[in-house]
């Protein structure tokens, strides 16, 4: 905590330093935002981040994040039952839906296999997504990691663990740039990766 800030403002910074992406500047700026609305203003801030985290779960058959179980998309008898977009994060899942190109279902993975930080298939919700297979009327499974060196290591062993089982295997093409993360895509460049995705060998 910063000696220049009384007790709470100090906290309050030290808080929001804690987020990803925010610095001691950003923090400071949020902080001051924060003191500068109205108390009603603050409160429903702080009501809305104890809600989210009181009713949002994650789906008990693709692990999005949602407040009914299953989640809307899983609950969806219109949508194409028989592919499964594999994606890491509910953040990627948003952006491939907001093409409103893909009318399948989801499993998201929770990360990419990542041997420096630690992260091994055994940390991925593998096993979930092969209980998923087993039950059978999968076709197609559609490999939607962003292309990174992370990304790339996780479609080689799903691909190597899942071959076997007869289901046809896909990647979404490269209409995305190499590195990049895919919620900072635009939607055209998504739905066009998304278009060209191929069978992988």
């Amino acid at each position: 905590m910063s000696a220049e800030y009384a007790g709470p403002m100090g906290r309050l910074i030290a808080e929001f330093k804690k987020m990803p992406g925010i610095g001691p500047k950003s923090a400071q700026r949020l902080a001051f935002y924060i003191l500068s609305v109205p108390k009603a203003e603050a409160g429903n801030l702080a009501q809305a981040i104890l809600e989210a985290k009181e009713k949002i779960k994650n789906c008990s058959i693709c692990f999005n994040l949602t407040d009914q179980d299953p989640c809307k998309i899983c609950s969806d008898k219109n949508r194409d039952q028989s592919v499964i977009c594999v994606v890491a994060d509910p953040k990627d899942m948003i952006a491939i839906e907001k093409t409103k190109e893909y009318k399948g279902l989801y499993h998201i993975l929770g990360g990419v296999i990542s041997p420096l930080d630690g992260i091994g298939p055994e940390n991925l919700r593998v096993k979930e997504l092969l209980r998923r297979l087993g039950t059978g009327g999968v076709e197609e499974l559609v490999l939607a990691t962003n292309p990174t060196a992370e990304g790339e290591a996780t479609v080689i062993y799903l691909t190597r663990l899942l071959k076997p089982l007869g289901v046809k295997i896909t990647r979404i093409a490269y209409g995305l740039p190499v590195g990049a993360d895919m919620d900072y895509a635009d939607e055209a460049t998504l739905t066009k990766a998304f278009e060209g995705r191929r069978v992988v060998s």
